[in-house]
Formats: structure tokens, sequence, C-alpha cells
């Protein structure tokens, strides 16, 4: 029996801002600010979640991952469409529990073949999943080669991470190995990177956001020296510096694809205003 294979992403990819040329389904974490209830990307989007809080420093904000139920019936509607097979790629299980619930929700469909991937990373590095996804569908590739293929690339995304402040990152528990890393108190500009894992842990402490900075497009530099590779720079209240990094490394590597992309709210309220993520996939 031929294969029909739907796919599902989280919206902590991203994709939401991006034009596919396939039917994605989306599946959406909440964000509370204040109290009030958004729909990531649906009731709020980057640039005006960024104007908030940027406004209100004291908001009170929080997010909740999409519900298993709701889930369930995302891969209901596939199997409704006549989809054998379904793709759910998912932001890194380290830094929500969407994943746990993506899982959770495919025994809750029978009669149709789901697999979750633990894309081990967020934003544009999970969104390359899903275009990398879209690509082998459309030229008829098996579900099997497509998870293999898929699994072998999340293992060459690299993400560094540069804060404004720590503040957001500890108050979500989104950030391993904070032991003795009180950045806000030091004044710390901490680098972070996402790991193998999939978990965001400190990679240097720095003083200041300057000196983050350019030790951050020195450190990926050495990195991608000599390799082919595609980048990206997801930014969130600072699209002019996601420009400025980018042409600095243009500087120097020309030939590289660079993507600017925004940090979708759900994943902007645990980093916080000011956050830059710089990232690379080694193709």
């Amino acid at each position: 029996m031929s294969e029909k294979i739907g796919l599902v992403v989280c919206g902590n990819s991203g994709v939401d801002y991006m034009k596919l040329d396939y039917p994605v389904k989306m599946i959406r974490s909440t964000l509370n600010l204040n109290g009030k209830e958004y729909e990531d990307y649906v009731d709020i989007q980057a640039k005006e979640f960024y104007d908030i809080i940027v406004a209100n420093p004291d908001i009170d904000v929080s997010t909740s991952q999409t519900s298993t139920g709701k889930i369930a019936s995302v891969y209901e509607e596939l199997k409704d469409e006549g989809y054998t097979d379904v793709l759910s790629i998912v932001i890194s299980s380290k830094l929500s529990g969407t994943y746990q619930g993506a899982v959770l929700a495919k025994d809750m469909v029978p009669g149709i073949n789901v697999y979750v991937i633990d894309s081990r990373t967020v934003s544009y590095g999970e969104a390359f999943l899903v275009l990398e996804a879209i690509k082998m569908i459309k030229s008829g590739s098996k579900v099997r080669d497509i998870i293999d293929r898929l699994e072998k690339i999340r293992d060459h995304i690299y993400i560094y991470v540069l804060v404004d402040t720590l503040k957001y990152l500890v108050k979500n528990g989104r950030l391993s190995a904070t032991s003795g890393f009180l950045g806000t108190l030091l004044k710390i500009k901490p680098l972070l990177h996402i790991q193998r894992d999939g978990s965001l842990v400190p990679f240097e402490k720095i003083r200041t956001t300057n000196k983050a900075q350019a030790r951050l497009i020195e450190v990926i530099q050495g990195d991608i020296a000599g390799k082919n590779v595609i980048m990206f720079i997801a930014y969130t209240n600072n699209e002019e510096k996601a420009a400025e990094i980018k042409q600095e490394i243009l500087h120097v590597r020309p030939d590289v694809t660079i993507e600017l992309v925004p940090l979708t709210p759900v994943v902007g309220a645990h980093a916080g205003p000011g956050t830059l993520g710089v990232g690379y996939i080694v193709l």
C-alpha cells in the first residue's frame, strides 16, 4: 500500500512565518500575558509581543503547551484526510513537554502510523527539518528514509544563544545548569548553547553585550571555517542587530546562505527581549 505522509509541526519552529509548499498541520502553545491567553501566532505575533514586554518589563508572562487531546485531534484530522503516516516534528524535549504530549496523543488515534521526532532544537533548526521532510515527501521518499535523514541532520544543527537577561530563562526553568550563574546580579551577558541532547546550557560568561556579540561571531566563524553550512539568526526585538551580525559573517563567508527569522512569542517568552539565536546546520 502506498504511503501518504502528513506533517505536523509545533509553532516553536517559527514555520508560521515562512511560506511552505506542502500542507502542514500546526500545534501551537498558549501564551499567558497578565492572565490573558493568546494562541501563539494566531492571536499574537512576534513584533506585537516584543513591543508589549519591552513596554511592560514586569508583565506576568508564562506559556502552556498544547494539550494532548488537541494534538490527538490534529492526528485524527490527518487520518480523516486519508494520510497513512504522520511525521510529527516538535521542539526539543528538554525545552518543553510538547514531545511527551505528541507521543501520548498518538496512542489515542488508532489506524494511522504516527512518528514523533524530537528535533532537539528550536526555531529555524526545527523548521529546517520540516523543509527537508517536505522536499523528501515531494520526491517520493519512504517515511522510514525521511526519519533516518532527519535524525542525521538533527545531529548537525548547532545553536548559540545570546540573552540580554537571564530573568526569563530562570523564571521559566528553561536553563539547565544555572547553579552559581546569577547573571542578572553580576550583570553578566551569558552566551548559551543548545547541546546535542537538546538542553540549553551556559557556554561562556561575558561581561558586556558588545563583547558577547563579538565573541559569538568569533566562535561561529571558527566553527564553520571550511564547512558547507546554512545559517540562521533568530531575533526578538532586534532585527537590525541580527542584520548587522549577518553582514559581519557574510564579510568572511560570502558563500553562506543566512536566514533571518523572528523568534515566535512562546519561545520569546522564555528567552526575553534582546535575545539573539545564531545557528548553523552542517550540510
